[in-house]
């Protein structure tokens, strides 16, 4: 029974607390350090402090051996310190986890080899809206600064009523009650970027954040107060195929060519406070406020041509070709009429997030919980497109282009994308804004701007009453969980066209910027700012009714009562903890769009779940998990929008559009795991999981049966029967996911106390899937790699601190999202990340005591991210379809606790 005391107490010998563990004191053996450790000092009353990485790690792996589910976790290093740079980047190092990056940012997280659809974020515990279309959190909005860690739930419990198929993402902010004394922190932190791209860009940012912890009136009041700004540079090269097609029998070429410059500009304010009241010893009250303004204005600059489209650019535009063994074109030579764009994409977000929480506990074994909390995040993104080229483009009445091409380009397929060589003079004087393709026929579009603004918002409130029972059932808990949520879109859309009719409009040279270089041998091309031209009267603006067309608005009204009972037991040496319980989960939806009728849905779904931990007087943890999991749909998949005309060969309606009767993913899930922990910091783990997938949604399923006479007759010809052809996402069945993941922490003062320092940390996650589609055919589940590691290597002494980082993904199916709030799949292609660190923290007695310096280096081999195409059936290594390079990124600063 001492074991099993000392284990409730989280003590197994001398106490050390470690500091930087907002959340809560943890306290561990005194052989989990050393004392000759100069990371770590002594307090007044003999407790070792231990700061640094090595704390962060022992610190979540003290949360992963506590807790009941299978939870992986990073902890602050210290106050506004997480481990990397961003957030995405710290989880995207837990095992089993990756990340797809986003102009060389990591903000979307994958989980047990599935996308950012199948998993939920919460902040505190709490569900939040998003910057996008989807669910998915774009961790952005975000900052890291403003975190004490992040944990994340592989496994499923009747309390947490989020949801998510594969798992869930919980942010934590400090409670300052639980910190337990004042801190005030400050820290700034400067960014170059080793390429800038664009005259008018920049490659060096900021980063600069406070924090401020205290508690008053005998430690009944607490207070944690934490801001963060930062203007971040982001620099991408950028090159796209459109495709590929045939340039002869069984010979598959390039279809047409974007190649980008692409500078983006990020400015972000978080703010976040949490004022906590202990009331009495039995109540404590906690009030929480998060704020995020976020700004990011990108400016793409480029050149695009087609080279193969079916005839209506003319098929004689192919002067010559080479193709290998396999029927790729591996070089050629086209002539053609080559496209300059500006384009400029804004996006401007604020995010709001105001949650409150009463706890009670009489100690007599009843406690009870009211929390509620609501958030609000409203989102306008404006993507303006312009044109130029030599002459506005037309096309005969056969539909192929009619005049003569204005340029040649050759290209060769290499290790890296395609280079090319080109006789055509992208900066001339000569180039007028214009519709060179002759792309929207009468029209004469020139440019094209499309805003789009959402509103998403949630409210929720939760109840839940634990009452302990003693003996093997520790305590059962009755809850109910009430969400609504609403997310709106509005679109307007306009066409820019020259003034007066003309074919083309000139740029005033007032107007022009230095021309940019383009990579892979196009050459320099003429350089504007979009946003200035209809002010100035350049291009007029005339508006688009269609744009309105897709406005929708979603609703969901969810209630989830759920039952947990909570076990302890001692079984001989052994103490059995976990828990096991219910979810009754009831979604009412109402559809809106702004021409279609409403639609109106509602269900029901039972999720059971159970978790067990057997803990071994060994330091043995071996795990058990089984429980059904479900994740709602995307938000916009359940759009009532659908667009449809009549097809003159197949002689009916054929649409596509949102899906509002759409069910849930969802899986039976199994996990299995054995960890093995020692002196207290470290860790091995074995773990085995695998997922029947009852429900799977099929992105682009076609409904043969689909009845078209609610909607408004389109014009023209009327089909005998309004019943259908219809594209867009249905619910099909079948699939597995299964894997296993290695983890581990391993502090090499356990071998030798000479190695006192010096560390690992990592995983390595190897997963098998497959999904249905609704054909019955399989399909690749979007996210998934079959292979995924992380490494970290360490040394942490006398102040000093360096680590080394790498994390690899394999091959993936990966989302791109389109500004039309769509998705473009494309297959990713293996990418391995390398990271670094140098810093040292000033000792305690020491004149600069609190202050601590850092230098990062991110990427550091400029690790690209490119997709190939799926040419013939399948991925053809070489056939590239997207290449983009991020360039490295150098980051210096430092943070000042006093």
């Amino acid at each position: 029974m001492a074991y099993r005391k000392l284990l409730a107490a989280g003590i197994s010998g001398t106490a050390l607390a470690l500091s930087l563990t907002p959340q809560i004191a943890l306290a561990q053996d005194s052989a989990d350090t050393t004392a000759a450790d100069a990371n770590a000092s002594e307090t007044d009353d003999g407790a070792i402090v231990v700061t640094g990485f090595r704390a962060s790690l022992a610190s979540a792996v003290s949360t992963k051996k506590k807790a009941d589910a299978v939870v992986e976790s990073v902890s602050s290093e210290d106050i506004g310190k997480l481990p990397d740079n961003g957030i995405g980047e710290s989880i995207a190092r837990l095992p089993g986890i990756s990340a797809q990056r986003n102009a060389g940012r990591a903000n979307i997280i994958s989980i047990r080899g599935f996308g950012p659809d199948f998993s939920t974020t919460t902040l505190n515990g709490r569900e939040q809206t998003t910057t996008n279309d989807s669910r998915a959190v774009e961790f952005d909005q975000f900052p890291s600064e403003i975190l004490a860690g992040v944990d994340v739930y592989k496994s499923s419990q009747a309390n947490h009523t989020a949801g998510g198929l594969v798992g869930s993402i919980n942010l934590r902010t400090i409670r300052p009650l639980d910190y337990g004394k004042r801190v005030f922190a400050v820290g700034a932190r400067g960014t170059y970027v080793d390429q800038k791209l664009q005259p008018d860009s920049t490659d060096k940012g900021y980063r600069v954040y406070g924090t401020f912890v205290d508690q008053f009136v005998n430690d009944t009041i607490g207070v944690a107060l934490a801001a963060a700004y930062s203007d971040e540079p982001y620099q991408t090269r950028d090159w796209n195929a459109w495709g590929y097609g045939g340039y002869g029998p069984d010979v598959y070429g390039m279809n047409g060519i974007k190649t980008w410059s692409e500078s983006d500009s990020l400015k972000r304010l978080g703010l976040n406070g949490t004022v906590q009241l202990r009331a009495s010893d039995a109540l404590i009250v906690t009030l929480d406020g998060f704020y995020s303004h976020f700004v990011d204005r990108i400016d793409q600059r480029g050149f695009e041509m087609p080279f193969n489209c079916g005839g209506y650019c003319g098929a004689d535009r192919i002067v010559s070709y080479t193709a290998d063994e396999r029927g790729l074109v591996t070089s050629a030579t086209i002539q053609g009429t080559p496209v300059i764009e500006n384009y400029a994409s804004d996006r401007v977000a604020d995010s709001y997030s105001f949650g409150g929480n009463i706890a009670w506990d009489n100690d007599t074994g009843l406690r009870a919980m009211l929390d509620v909390n609501w958030s609000r995040t409203k989102r306008t993104d404006d993507r303006l497109e312009t044109t130029a080229g030599l002459r506005r483009g037309r096309n005969g009445a056969d539909g192929k282009f009619i005049y003569p091409p204005t340029a040649t380009v050759s290209y060769s397929l290499t290790n890296h994308g395609p280079e090319f060589v080109s006789n055509y003079d992208g900066a001339s004087s000569a180039l007028v804004l214009t519709d060179v393709e002759g792309w929207s026929g009468a029209t004469n579009q020139a440019g094209y701007d499309k805003v789009r603004r959402s509103t998403d918002d949630l409210k929720a409130i939760r109840a839940e009453v634990e009452q302990d029972i003693g003996g093997f059932l520790k305590s059962v808990t009755v809850g109910v969980d009430h969400t609504y949520r609403t997310k709106s879109l509005t679109q307007d859309e306009a066409f820019l066209i020259p003034p007066g009719g003309a074919d083309g409009a000139v740029i005033p040279s007032e107007l022009l910027l230095t021309p940019i270089n383009l990579d892979r041998g196009l050459g320099p091309i003429l350089a504007y700012d979009p946003r200035t031209l209809v002010e100035n009267g350049v291009l007029n603006f005339v508006a688009n009714p269609y744009g309105a067309s897709q406005a929708f608005d979603i609703t969901e009204n969810v209630w989830t009562p759920y039952v947990m009972g909570k076990i302890d037991a001692q079984l001989g040496e052994n103490v059995l903890t976990g828990n096991f319980g219910v979810q009754a989960v009831h979604t009412s939806l109402t559809s809106q769009g702004a021409v279609n009728p409403t639609v109106k849905d509602g269900y029901w779904m039972i999720l059971p779940s159970v978790n067990l931990a057997l803990r071994t007087p060994f330091d043995m943890v071996i795990r058990f998990a089984a429980s059904e999991q479900m994740m709602r749909p995307r938000m916009n998949q359940m759009n009532n929008i659908v667009s449809f005309g009549y097809d003159q060969q197949l002689k009916t309606y054929i649409g596509s559009g949102g899906n509002p009767l759409l069910r849930p993913y969802k899986a039976k899930a199994l996990d299995l795991n054995v960890e093995k922990y020692f002196g207290g910091t470290g860790y091995v783990a074995v773990q085995l999981f695998w997922k029947h997938l009852d429900k799977y949604i099929d992105p682009s399923g076609i409904d043969f049966a689909y009845d078209y006479s609610p909607y408004p007759v389109p014009p023209g010809q009327v089909p005998a029967t309004p019943i259908g052809v219809f594209n867009g996402p249905v619910n099909t069945k079948g699939g597995y996911i299964m894997g296993t993941e290695f983890a581990g922490t391993l502090p090499f003062e356990v071998i030798s106390p000479s190695l006192d320092g010096f560390g690992l940390t990592g995983g390595l996650g190897i997963t098998w899937t497959k999904a249905t589609d609704y054909k019955g055919d399989s399909t690749a589940i979007p996210g998934y790699s079959k292979y995924v590691a992380s490494l970290t290597a360490f040394y942490e002494k006398y102040g000093f601190n360096l680590r080394g980082s790498m994390r690899y993904r394999s091959g993936f199916l990966g989302d791109f999202a389109l500004f039309s709030g769509g998705l473009d799949r494309q297959q990713v292609l293996a990418e391995t990340i390398y990271d670094a660190q140098i810093g040292y923290d000033f000792q305690d007695g020491s004149a600069l005591q609190g202050l601590s310096l850092y230098i990062q280096g991110q990427n550091l081999t400029d690790e690209r991210s490119a997709t190939v195409a799926d040419v013939n059936g399948g991925a053809f290594p070489g056939a590239w379809l997207k290449y983009q390079a991020y360039g490295r990124r150098f980051v210096a600063g430092f943070t000042y606790k006093f």
